[in-house]
């Protein structure tokens, strides 16, 4: 193996550049030549391409974003596209390649090594929906994020009695908002997987009112219901006054995490190693605090399950 590729795809994640940083060096400590590809998988089909070295990677271990760029490819997805991202990968002379994103990066992944051509995965997203993996490059991150901005909240929902609801990304997945409402005190949170009663807040609310209360913090996962619709039904049923607050792309952003940033630099350096094994088809994950690798196909097969202990304590805390 000569000649590696690697890419960002799909939504950005902090710790991405971590990420980079690492294949490259690794790489390079290994004697590979490193080609950077623009903007994911629509860079390939185009031939955006550049060498990579020590430099290029220099100070971007704290740096959020991606300096491959990101972008989804439909293109990629189609006979003729993908047949142009074949072409690329030949013309370069590109022995493996390294894509970081979520799971519809991980479907082109799985493509491109059902073609032949050697391909690892690093699992680079805030949502935390892949299920073999305790957690994803970039969530931890997110959280803090939103931790920050409940305490922010909660200070001015305090100066005039408010309720507020803050709404988190994660799509489906409500590992944001259960991480970062349990660490930052939220009173109810709502997450797809348990979904909610109404009529639960409102009372939670009240009781919290009538207990001397000056706050009511609300974290909504995206994926689960309107944060307006509800907010306002909490409002007409308990007299508070209730604000809403989404968060939205902010999640994404800022500089890594250490955690995100440890994290990311190990995962790089071993899919560089995995490619030196000649393995291919393969995700990096992390279980039980080691780095893992399964087959793409396994990996996303399986099943998200709610951390149902973690719901429960916050339950029990946030009384």
């Amino acid at each position: 193996m000569k000649t590696i590729g690697v890419l960002t795809s799909g939504g950005d994640a902090p710790g991405m550049n971590a990420a980079i940083r690492a294949v490259v060096r690794t790489g390079l400590y290994n004697d590979l030549r490193i080609l950077g590809i623009q903007r994911g998988y629509d860079g390939l089909i185009k031939g955006a391409l550049d060498d990579m070295d020590s430099e290029s990677v220099a100070d971007i271990v704290h740096r959020g974003g991606t300096v491959l760029r990101t972008a989804r490819s439909e293109d990629f997805m189609t006979e003729e596209g993908f047949k142009k991202a074949l072409n690329v990968i030949d013309v370069y002379n590109m022995d493996g390649l390294i894509v970081l994103g979520g799971d519809g990066t991980f479907r082109g992944a799985q493509k491109l090594s059902d073609a032949g051509i050697p391909t690892i995965g690093i699992p680079c997203t805030i949502d935390n929906d892949l299920a073999y993996t305790d957690y994803t490059i970039g969530f931890m991150t997110a959280v803090e994020t939103v931790i920050e901005a409940i305490g922010k909240l909660r200070d001015t929902s305090s100066s005039h009695g408010r309720a507020n609801v803050v709404e988190v990304m994660g799509r489906n997945c409500g590992d944001i908002a259960l991480y970062a409402g349990l660490a930052g005190g939220a009173e109810s949170i709502i997450i797809p997987e348990i979904g909610y009663d109404e009529d639960a807040i409102c009372r939670k609310v009240l009781t919290g009112k009538n207990m001397g209360k000056l706050h009511h913090i609300i974290v909504l996962a995206e994926g689960v219901g309107n944060s307006f619709e509800l907010a306002e039904a909490i409002e007409d049923k308990t007299g508070v006054e209730t604000k809403v607050t989404v968060l939205g792309h902010v999640q994404r952003g800022g500089s890594p995490s250490a955690f995100d940033r440890i994290l990311a630099s190990q995962m790089g350096k071993r899919s560089v190693e995995l490619l030196l094994q000649n393995k291919s088809g393969r995700v990096l994950g992390t279980k039980c605090n080691e780095i893992i690798d399964l087959e793409i196909r396994e990996a996303l097969n399986m099943k998200k399950k709610l951390n149902r202990e973690m719901y429960d304590t916050a339950n029990i805390l946030s009384r």
